[in-house]
C-alpha cells in the first residue's frame, strides 16, 4: 500500500490509475489523482479537531465542499464532533475520521490497511458498511485485513499474502472460513 500511494519507491513494476501510469508521481500527486488511504493506526493530526482533519483532506486534491458533505453524510457523528479535538475522540471515532479524510479526496480508489484493527463490533459494521456501499457506488477498494469475517463479508477477491509476496487468490465466493487456505496462511 505504501508502494501504491507513494510513500515507498517501487521495486519493480508499476501504478496505474485509470489507465495513467502514476507510479512515478510523488505521495500528494497521488492522491490528487484519487488515491485515498487510511493507514493501520489512523494517523491522524491528534492536536486539530475533526473539522480541520477533513480540511486537510480536501486540501490533498482540492476537493470541493460537497466531498466533506458526502464524508459527514457517511459518518453523521463526526457532524457532532468537528470542533472535537481528534484525540478525544473514541478509537471508533478516530477510525471514522481516517475513513472520512481519505473520503475528502474523492478516491477513485480507496485502500485501507487494517481498518477493523482495535474496534468493537458495532464500529466494525459501521465501518464494513460505508465500505460496501462506496464499492457498490464504483470506487475500487484494496482492503488489508486479518480478520476473516470482515474480509469475506465484502470482498469480491481475496489474496492470501506470506512474506510480502502474494500466494494465492479465490473468489471471495469460494471461500469460507472453514477452507483450507485460511490454516495453510493464517494457522486457523
Amino acid at each position: 500500500m505504501k508502494a501504491i500511494t507513494g510513500l515507498l519507491p517501487l521495486w519493480a513494476g508499476g501504478v496505474q490509475l485509470d489507465g495513467q501510469d502514476v507510479g512515478a508521481l510523488p505521495a500528494h500527486q497521488r492522491a490528487a489523482a484519487g488515491i485515498g488511504y487510511i493507514p493501520q493506526g489512523r494517523r491522524l493530526f491528534t492536536e486539530l479537531t475533526v473539522a480541520q482533519n477533513l480540511e486537510i483532506g480536501l486540501m490533498a486534491r482540492k476537493s470541493p465542499r460537497r466531498a466533506l458533505d458526502r464524508a459527514l453524510e457517511l459518518f453523521p457523528r463526526l457532524k457532532e464532533r468537528l470542533s472535537q479535538r481528534a484525540e478525544t475522540l473514541s478509537g471508533g471515532e478516530q477510525q471514522m475520521l481516517a475513513t472520512a479524510r481519505a473520503l475528502c479526496v474523492e478516491p477513485k480508489v480507496l485502500l485501507l490497511d487494517e481498518p477493523t484493527e482495535g474496534l468493537q463490533p458495532s464500529m466494525i459494521d459501521t465501518i464494513r458498511d460505508v465500505i460496501l456501499r462506496l464499492r457498490d457506488e464504483g470506487t475500487a477498494i484494496l482492503l488489508v485485513e486479518q480478520r476473516i469475517d470482515a474480509v469475506l463479508s465484502v470482498a469480491d477477491q481475496v489474496t492470501f499474502i506470506e512474506n510480502g509476496q502474494g500466494q494465492q487468490t479465490f473468489a471471495a465466493s469460494e471461500l469460507d472460513p472453514k477452507h483450507q487456505a485460511f490454516k495453510l496462511y493464517l494457522g486457523v
